[in-house]
Parts: structure tokens; C-alpha cells; sequence
């Protein structure tokens, strides 16, 4: 089937600008195998829940690379995307 995709819950290091009143702007993303991708803007944030791989937050829509993506700050203080995993589109 296409446009089906399993995702995972995958937590990274985030870099993150904290203003004085004390909102939060992710500015980069460190991938566990120390890949850094830079946050080119944030687009939206939002308390809601990630249907995809469990979990709830603030979910913040972002650009990377010219792509956009969500990043989560779930509510015990980590952050994590849904990870697509590859080769497993459509398994059951």
C-alpha cells in the first residue's frame, strides 16, 4: 500500500531559545548518531496529542531543510519527532 508509513517514537537533543517570559523556540535538533539539523523556522506551536507514535505536549511544526516536520516537548520535559521506519510501510 502506498503513502502508508509505520513511525516511532524517537527522542533527540534539542537546542532551544527560552525567552524572558519564558516560551520556548526549538533553533536545532541533534539525531542520535550525532546529526545536526538545523530549525530554519517554527511555523506553529500547540498543546496536542501525537496520534502517530503515543505521547502528548507541545507539538511544534517546523521547517528543516526546506521540509515540514513536527517536533515534539512531551509533557516530562523530552523532546522527540516520529521517525519513519524504513521498510515497513504497510506492515501489520
Amino acid at each position: 500500500m502506498h503513502g502508508i508509513e509505520s513511525r516511532k517514537k524517537t527522542y533527540v537533543e534539542a537546542v532551544v531559545d527560552i525567552d524572558p517570559d519564558g516560551r520556548q523556540r526549538p533553533l536545532a535538533i541533534y539525531w542520535g548518531d550525532g546529526r545536526c539539523f538545523v530549525v530554519d523556522r517554527v511555523l506553529e506551536s500547540r498543546r496536542a496529542a501525537s496520534m502517530k507514535v503515543g505521547g502528548h505536549g507541545i507539538r511544534y511544526t517546523v521547517e528543516i531543510c526546506g521540509r515540514t516536520k513536527h517536533l515534539w516537548h512531551s509533557d516530562d520535559g523530552r523532546w522527540y519527532v516520529e521517525e519513519i521506519v524504513p521498510g515497513n510501510a504497510g506492515a501489520l
